[in-house]
């Protein structure tokens, strides 16, 4: 008996000392777990303003619901009353029941983001073990305006989309944190008193969007892809001098087939092969580098064949047809001829024009850094195959996004010098103080002397050539149209621009810029794939008229006036 009761002893000894060292700080950990609750203090999300601080994207207060298993004593019932009010599915309600059975859990939801007087209904049921915190729902105040560039968050206020993920970092506070002390009832402990950490809210980003110029835009480009029955379109307006961004709309058809201002940023995400814009670049670098000038001459045929005799031989036809006429470099660039342009710029080493169109910001990062955000496809000159050499200067075998597409033509508008595009104009921190973003990166380009000729030219694009229906009453335009035929998925192998039923995909396009003599405005239009059967399907005619109508509202929106003695073009006599 003394050995046995001195074991017992042995025993309890052990265990006392194992509670009072080994198994402490477990035991302390389990007996705080059991007596206090602890509830997360969401952060504010930052908000997301125009470049005049009105609010585009928010967040507001909702009511979430939920609920502590451990003091819950019947899940069944429990969940069979929230049903009530709540609506539950047979599959939530079997999910839920799971959640509250298992004891070892101290947190599940209910439900997310109430409205406050459906929150206040079950909290008002007194439920043992049903409480609600206060959580963000993220909102956007002028309906879907601007939706493309600002993205979206899921219901943790996490951003997944557009500038909600790409500066999410930035717009994400710091969470804090509400201890409490019960009983087994759920009841506070008299003089326990609670512990909070109060939440820091997130940094606020304005944007440099002018939320009425946007809206416009959205609303002119939607009305245009209905009226030419196209597949989509975009528009992007931008400050000529800094690149700050004013507007940026995307249309698209959903899987209905109805035009709707989409989600998706195309201007910055999707790239397509530019046609005739490209002219702008191929003529500058040609003139700049000193091989042409706007006044040199060439005599340009009607059709040009490539690769002759090989069974690469590949015959074009020119923009318009014609014989072999005597034209300038003026004349090439007004009256967009494919065939002028390539033998202007075969004056130019290939190696020396795929510096320039790098330099114009073709092929290369914007900076923007947008999700997503595609860098189009400039192969290196020594991989140009063929007739690429040549159809490279007028706008095939390369593609850029709209965003490149701007900021590569806003570079003759600023004087010969790149400016990349800015969408931040500043951040707002938690103290209230303003920080302003850094300037676009720029590089020289041009020549200022090179600029100025191609501004007469672009001038003379839209009072005398292809895009006479971008002119605007009292102010000088300058700019380029372009027309580009799209490559389709079951094209022959002869022709991949040809579909099988013999049809043709177009993208058209004007980019411009006024006042022509000093630029404040650049805006670039384009319209996927018009009406095929309808002549208005080229750049000059579907794109030009939409450039007109956003470039209407900018001068309202940004109160432009013409530079003195601007008079826009001369009256056609």
């Amino acid at each position: 008996m003394f050995v046995i009761s001195a074991l017992a002893l042995l025993a309890v000894l052990v265990r006392v000392v194992l509670l009072q060292t080994v198994e402490a700080d477990q035991l302390r950990a389990v007996g705080y777990a059991q007596r206090t609750s602890e509830s997360v203090l969401k952060a504010t999300r930052g908000s997301i303003l125009d470049r005049d601080g009105t609010e585009l994207a928010i967040s507001v207060p909702s009511t979430t619901v939920f609920a502590d298993p451990r003091l819950i004593s019947d899940p069944a019932a429990t969940v069979a009353t929230l049903t009530a009010l709540l609506g539950f599915s047979a599959e939530r309600q079997a999910e839920l029941i799971e959640q509250l059975s298992d004891q070892t859990r101290s947190f599940a939801y209910v439900a997310r983001q109430l409205d406050d007087d459906i929150a206040a209904a079950v909290l008002g049921l007194g439920l043992d073990g049903i409480q609600s915190y206060s959580e963000d729902k993220r909102i956007m105040p002028s309906g879907d305006v601007g939706r493309s560039i600002i993205g979206r968050t899921n219901p943790d206020a996490e951003g997944t989309a557009g500038l909600e993920q790409q500066f999410d970092e930035l717009l994400t506070g710091v969470d804090g944190q509400r201890t409490r002390e019960h009983d087994r009832e759920g009841r506070s402990i008299p003089g326990s008193g609670a512990t909070t950490v109060q939440p820091q809210p997130g940094d606020d980003l304005v944007l440099t969007i002018d939320r009425s110029l946007q809206f416009r835009a959205e609303q002119a480009l939607l009305a245009r892809v209905n009226q030419l029955n196209a597949a989509g379109g975009t528009v992007v307006v931008m400050d000529s001098a800094t690149g700050e961004v004013y507007a940026v709309a995307n249309v698209d058809r959903n899987d209905s087939l109805v035009a709707q201002v989409t989600s998706a940023n195309l201007a910055a995400v999707a790239s397509n092969e530019p046609g005739s814009v490209a002219k702008v670049f191929s003529l500058a670098a040609a003139i700049d580098s000193g091989a042409v000038s706007a006044d040199t001459y060439f005599d340009v045929p009607g059709s040009w064949t490539f690769d002759r005799g090989t069974k690469w031989e590949d015959t074009i036809e020119d923009a318009f047809p014609h014989g072999t006429l005597p034209m300038s470099v003026r004349d090439i660039l007004t009256e967009s001829s494919n065939i002028g342009t390539l033998m202007a710029a075969a004056q130019v080493d290939s190696g020396i024009l795929e510096q320039y169109l790098r330099g114009f910001g073709l092929g290369e990062p914007t900076g923007l850094a947008f999700p997503q955000e595609s860098n189009g496809r400039l192969l290196p000159s020594e991989e140009w195959q063929g007739s690429q050499r040549s159809t490279v200067s007028y706008g095939y075998g390369f593609s850029a996004t709209s965003m490149q597409l701007i900021s590569a033509v806003n570079t003759v508008a600023n004087g010969g010098v790149y400016v990349g595009p800015k969408l931040i104009r500043s951040v707002i921190g938690v103290d209230g103080e303003m920080i302003a973003s850094d300037p676009s990166p720029t590089r020289q380009v041009l020549q200022p002397a090179t600029a100025e000729q191609m501004v007469s030219m672009m001038t003379d694009v839209v009072c005398e050539g292809t895009a006479t229906k971008a002119q605007i009453d009292g102010i000088s335009v300058a700019g380029k149209t372009g027309t580009s035929r799209k490559v389709q998925p079951d094209a022959s192998p002869d022709d991949p621009y040809v579909a099988a039923d013999g049809t043709r995909s177009y993208y058209a396009t004007f980019v411009g810029f006024f006042p022509a003599q000093a630029p404040r405005v650049t805006i670039l239009a384009s319209i996927d794939q018009p009406d095929p059967s309808n002549r208005d399907r080229y750049g000059g005619t579907a794109a030009a008229p939409l450039f007109a109508e956003v470039a209407e509202a900018a001068i309202h929106e940004l109160q432009i006036t013409p530079t003195p003695g601007d008079t826009g073009c001369p009256a056609q006599g």
